[in-house]
């Protein structure tokens, strides 16, 4: 008996990973959606808007940190990408 006819029987159920890949799909999307906003606000956006009250967003609007964080990361990220592309390029043809 071949493998395929082994699998015959099985092919009625769903493999466990295919249930609810849709949903969970679409939360991952709404979930970097979100973050990517709230983070695109604490960096640029927070400090054009006038102080206000609240004394998270005054802590937000204050904040440096991340304003450099991105633009200094940028280098970064394309020498990981440099060395990654390196890496596997030679496991390619070793």
């Amino acid at each position: 008996m071949n493998m395929q006819e082994t699998n015959l029987g099985s092919s009625s159920s769903s493999p466990p990973w295919k249930f609810g890949s849709q949903l969970q799909g679409w939360m991952l999307l709404i979930l970097g959606s979100v973050s990517f906003i709230l983070f695109a606000f604490a960096v640029g956006l927070s400090k054009l808007l006038p102080a206000s009250g609240n004394p998270i967003i005054a802590a937000i609007q204050n904040d440096r940190y991340y304003c450099f964080l991105v633009p200094l990361t940028l280098p970064v990220l394309v020498v990981a990408v440099y060395f990654h592309w390196l890496s596997m390029k030679l496991f390619k043809h070793a």
